[in-house]
């Protein structure tokens, strides 16, 4: 956002995410570092009626400037801040206008619903605006967040110092339990407790539930939609069928509907296997997808197991191992800062029989698979099975052992390949120890 800020040409930017990520948080701590801040939230009538009352940009401006007491001098260190900005589709179509007319005024917009609000915009300002996302706290975010500085640097080594393992491991499970929504994070710091994190993850629920509304047009699409947030969370880490999803009458057809509608909202994603074994890697989204929800700790609280995980030393043991795969997945979405790229997983799906690799990522030419699992390498089936058919050597696995490098062959074919461990903590830093991994061996 500083960057942003500092450049020549800043387009209006558009802050997209669930609710309750912190995006109006985040919006008001950087308005800091301008002269002036105009702060709106278009749910409230007296700062929705500018856009209401006026219908181009620059009288829009002089009236916020006059209300607000701000000289029209100031104009290039002024932030103009529109929260829920989905509550008025002309705001959103204004925003080109501001570029256009007014390009030295900063515009950042935000809204938890934007997708649905932006099909009732008549023209969008395609090219006239920029996005950013926002995401819950990824264990690195997380580590700065409870002070955590020493843990933090020592995450940023590649590669990782082996005196670090044992403690970095004890706060990803604690990161990997509670989750990384901001209020949670905020709640755990100043009690060091979770006892009290119940309520605020059921009025996070709770809120995500009275937006259902939102996402619908009719009472059948919100019946789906309901029934999908009751059960959803015992489906983590599972491919799902549409028909009849969570044992239910409705059809194939409802239930897409619904599933998309929650993934536009960034609740529950769908995450779409590819068969691929060269670049690119693309979706087939004729398989059944994998659930992806915006955050591990909801689905703790949910599944109600935050107590027993409290107990484990590798949590991979957890919920027919679905926890983990789900956090680093959690994970590797928090790095898609500036666009909506989701990752993807591996199948090989045959008559006898079928092949997963959790994760697969695209680095420069190659696809490296990625398994998240406990155990020897003997137990690296669909790994193996990835490897002897595509056009390199590399592979990795995170687990909740130490970082290192090892080699290997495969069963079936003797087709020798590295191995690359890695703790499971390193989720974030997957691009770059790919990079050194690809590099150095």
């Amino acid at each position: 956002m500083i960057q942003w800020k500092q450049s020549a040409s800043h387009k209006p930017l558009i802050l997209r995410g669930a609710r309750q990520v912190g995006k109006t948080t985040l919006v008001k701590d950087f308005a800091k570092t301008f002269t002036h801040s105009v702060l709106l939230n278009l749910e409230k009538t007296k700062d929705l009626r500018f856009f209401e009352d006026y219908d181009d940009v620059k009288t829009i401006k002089d009236a916020l400037f006059f209300e607000f007491n701000i000289s029209t001098n100031a104009t290039s260190d002024t932030l103009l801040f529109i929260d829920e900005i989905q509550e008025s589709p002309k705001a959103i179509q204004l925003l080109r206008y501001f570029y256009e007319e007014i390009p030295e005024l900063h515009v950042i917009a935000a809204g938890s619903l934007l997708e649905f609000a932006m099909q009732e915009v008549k023209s969008f300002p395609v090219g006239r605006v920029e996005f950013l996302y926002l995401h819950p706290l990824n264990f690195s975010e997380f580590l700065v967040a409870i002070e955590q500085q020493q843990a933090f640097e020592q995450l940023n080594q590649i590669p990782i110092k082996e005196y670090a393992h044992t403690s970095l491991l004890d706060l990803f499970n604690t990161y990997t339990i509670i989750g990384g929504m901001p209020e949670i994070v905020k709640t755990y710091l100043i009690n060091n407790s979770i006892a009290d994190l119940p309520k605020v993850y059921e009025s996070i629920w709770a809120t995500y539930k009275n937006d259902v509304e939102k996402y619908t047009s009719n009472n059948t699409e919100r019946k789906v939609i309901k029934h999908i947030m009751d059960v959803a969370h015992l489906y983590v880490d599972q491919r799902i069928k549409f028909q009849n999803f969570g044992n239910s009458n409705y059809r194939s057809r409802e239930v897409g509907e619904a599933f998309r509608n929650l993934d536009d909202a960034k609740i529950i994603q769908l995450i779409y296997p590819s068969t691929d074994l060269e670049v690119p890697i693309k979706p087939n989204i004729k398989k059944s997808p994998r659930l992806q929800f915006l955050d591990t700790g909801l689905i703790n609280h949910d599944l109600k197991i935050q107590t027993e995980l409290l107990a484990l030393d590798d949590l991979s043991t957890s919920y027919k191992g679905a926890i983990i795969p789900h956090i680093i997945t959690q994970e590797v979405l928090s790095l898609n800062t500036i666009n909506n790229h989701k990752p993807h997983f591996w199948v090989r799906e045959k008559a006898q029989a079928s092949s997963e690799v959790d994760l697969v990522v695209q680095y420069q030419d190659k696809i490296i698979p990625v398994e998240i699992k406990s155990g020897s390498t003997g137990t690296l089936k669909s790994l193996h099975e990835f490897i002897e058919r595509t056009n390199h050597h590399y592979a990795i696995r995170m687990y909740a052992g130490s970082f290192n490098i090892e080699e290997h062959s495969t069963p079936k074919e003797k087709k020798p390949y590295k191995l690359m461990n890695l703790p499971y903590y390193l989720g974030t830093k997957l691009p770059e120890y790919i990079a050194y991994f690809i590099k150095n061996y």
